[in-house]
Parts: C-alpha cells; structure tokens; sequence
C-alpha cells in the first residue's frame, strides 16, 4: 500500500468518525466504524489461547508497541538501590541527575521529569501558549491533535488548527504560512502561538522529519515569533535512523518531549526539554495537574539507563523490523502490502489485499495458535499485533523482540497467507 493511498483512507476513516452521529444505521459509515472501533490501536484485540492439549509450548512474540517492555535485571537493580528526596522541593538527587543528563543529551538549556508523554505535550502547549484562545498549528495525523483526547483545548484553552500531513510526515511550509493569523489584535481571532511537528512521526509507520524540513520550519517561526515544539516520542529512533546526535534535531526545536518508557525501556516517564525560563514555567503547570512527585527517583533511575544504555541498541529495532517488512514482500501467495521505501525505524505498517481478511480478522489469526500450525510448523506462535488505521495492521519492535522472535513472526505470517489461500481455494 502506498503512502498516499494511506493517507487517504486515514483522512477517510477521521471524516467518518467526525460525522459518524448524522450517518444512517446502515449506511457504510456506520457499517465500517462497527467493524473497526474508532479507538483503533487503543482498542485491544485478545489472542485466541492454543488447544493443543498442554504438549506443545506456546511462545508469544508481542509486537503490539514499544510501551509493552519490561525493566531488565539491572534497571530493577538501579530502581531499587536509587538515592531518593523530595522531587517536588527539588531534592531529590536521582531526578536531578536525570534531568541533567536529559539536557546534555538534548542540547537544552533545562529539562524536567514527566509522568507521561501526553502531559508532557500538553504542558508544552500551556507553557507556549500563556492566554487561553491562542493558537497552535499542528498536522492533521499528529499524535497531539488525534490520540491526546483534545486536552490543549479541554484543559488548556488553546484552540487548534491543522495542516495537511505528508507522506514523509512533514506538511507543506506554504499552507502553513496560510494559517498563521496576523491580524491579532483583531478581536475575532485567535492568536497564533506554536507549531507543533511530531518525529518519528507515529500513524505513518514511524517516518523520521528530514533536518531540512525542520531547519525550513524554525526559520519560518522564528518569521512570525512563534514556538516550535516537537512531540519527540520517539525521538532517539530518529537520531539512531538519521546516524546523527539527537542534539542535531533538536538545535531546530524551542521544546521537545522525549518519551522513555517505549523503545528506551523505562516502565514510566518522559523528558521534557526547552529554555531555563520554559522550564520553569512547566513545573508550575505540572504541579497544576497533578503530575508533582515526590520520591521519584526510584523511577528516574530507571530513566537514566534508559538514556545511557538503550538508544545505541535501537538500530537492531529497525533491523528487525525491516526484516519483516521485506519478508512480507517476498510472501508466496502474496497477502500483504508494505511500502519499503516509508520504513525507517522500529515500526511497520502494512495493509492486506482483497479478497482477504480484515485487520482485526488478521490480528486474530495472527494471534491464535491452531493444531494445524503446530502440524505445520512443530510449534505455536502467537504473534500480538494491533489493527490501525486506514486498513492497516501495525507492528512495532522493540528491546523485548530478538531477530529470533522475529524470524518466529515471519514464519506465522507466512503461515496465515498460506491457510487463508487453502481456504480461498475451497470457497472457488
């Protein structure tokens, strides 16, 4: 499936959602929404248990996200020996040096330890947009704007609005330039504030910002005042993509919010990172929402090896990730549809051809273990995957996930392709 017929029938999916209310019972909008459930990923889809009367292993390979990770042996240690204080008096020592590893690593001035990602976005947004109803401009496939349950307007204030996303998770600097409002103090708007960018960029597939789009989109700011935030989740996978220091991205970047409980491994927690003055600013505002803890270190220890250890392990990630997707290039009957030239980091998204089953029937089947695959193959896998959005099936790798379990993936790919053409064939 090609990154343009992706986009399209993602932005087909979100127009149905948006007027899922007015559509008839029986319309094909409400048909689709009831077969695919608007949380998409969020929803999860249950693995069917293998009957195979208790002689044959079952071995699971998770690959529903990068968040399903587990703390190893020496993070354990490290969170359980952590020197621990007060974080939100600022004495705790463990978060202290986590923070100040954060801001090496980033190039900022300052950094602080957050709970999640999505707070952390939305912090950013209330610290750069001060006044309630100002402006922030952001994709329309963005993280921020599509799977944040609408917080920056919810609980900020901050309206928002949206410019088309690109194949490559860029958008176009002209139509950009368009929505900027110069008529403040003009009463009847809103006043433009920040430009929100997200990399690696999530819904499609895990694609890395070029550094040009993102040296084009500071200048272009820095033309109007406004803030540039990067919703950087992923962003160490970027940095390990591009072969560059994550320092190198963000010089581009007034704030980042770096997540370590993904590809990093940490159970909890992510980096936010701009100015001193920004900084201070969102410890304020995290206090307001609840996010002030006090005796973190004992999960900041966890984050420091997340930062020290894991980011140069990533690119097997995205080697295994990408064996994958050629695999299933290379599948005989052929079933699956994967761009290979949008692949890049630790995610692969991947559609299924008609006459075929649907996402969530593939997520299914993926993830149940039969006698016939056991006949087969000698064993059961029960490969966790997570139906996304415009049709597709997404997979994503991660420090749980070795080129073994990957090749166990493969192998049950290629045996769903060749069970769903047998059944095909009987129903010719």
């Amino acid at each position: 499936m090609s990154s343009n017929t992706l986009l399209r029938s993602v932005r087909a999916l979100l127009r149905c959602t948006s007027r899922s209310p007015a559509s008839p019972v029986g319309s094909p909008a409400r048909r689709f929404l009831r077969a695919t459930p608007v949380r998409l990923y969020y929803n999860r889809t249950g693995a069917g248990a293998a009957d195979t009367g208790g002689s044959v292993p079952v071995l699971t390979v998770d690959l529903r996200s990068d968040t399903v990770t587990k703390p190893g042996p020496a993070m354990r240690r490290a969170m359980a020996e952590a020197e621990v204080g007060d974080d939100v008096f600022g004495e705790d020592p463990t978060v202290n040096e986590l923070q100040k590893m954060a801001t090496d690593i980033f190039g900022m001035e300052a950094a602080l330890f957050m709970p999640s990602g999505t707070m952390s976005n939305l912090i950013s947004v209330m610290v750069h947009c001060r006044e309630r109803g100002d402006e922030m401009i952001l994709g329309d496939l963005s993280h921020l704007h599509i799977y944040e349950q609408g917080g920056s307007a919810q609980l900020a204030g901050v309206h928002s609005t949206t410019v088309t996303t690109l194949p490559n998770g860029t958008f176009d600097l002209d139509q950009l330039d368009s929505k900027i409002r110069h008529g403040y103090p003009d009463a009847h708007y809103p006043r433009s504030r920040l430009v929100c960018v997200e990399n690696t960029h999530n819904i499609l597939g895990g694609r890395v910002v070029p550094l040009p789009f993102l040296q084009e989109l500071r200048s272009l700011a820095d033309q109007y005042g406004l803030a540039l935030h990067m919703d950087g989740a992923r962003l160490m996978n970027a940095a390990a993509a591009l072969g560059v220091h994550p320092s190198v991205i963000l010089k581009h970047c007034h704030s980042v919010s770096v997540c370590l409980s993904k590809g990093l491994g940490a159970p909890v927690g992510t980096m936010l990172a701009g100015s001193k003055d920004f900084i201070q600013r969102a410890v304020r505002a995290r206090k307001a929402l609840g996010g002030g803890m006090r005796q973190s270190g004992i999960l900041a220890a966890a984050g420091k090896i997340a930062l020290s250890d894991m980011p140069g392990r990533l690119d097997e990630d995205h080697r295994n990730a990408r064996s994958f997707a050629e695999a299933l290039t290379q599948c005989d009957p052929p079933l699956y549809q994967v761009d290979l030239a949008a692949m890049e980091t630790n995610i692969v998204r991947f559609g299924l051809h008609d006459p075929g089953p649907s996402p969530t029937e593939f997520c299914e089947l993926m993830g149940t273990v039969s006698e016939a695959e056991v006949d087969a193959l000698g064993q059961g896998v029960s490969v966790l995957m997570f139906p996304h959005v415009g049709g597709t099936v997404r997979a994503v790798w991660h420090l749980g996930i070795s080129e073994e379990d990957t090749q166990l993936a493969i192998k049950k790919a290629q045996f769903v392709a060749h069970q769903r053409s047998l059944t095909s064939g009987r129903g010719r």
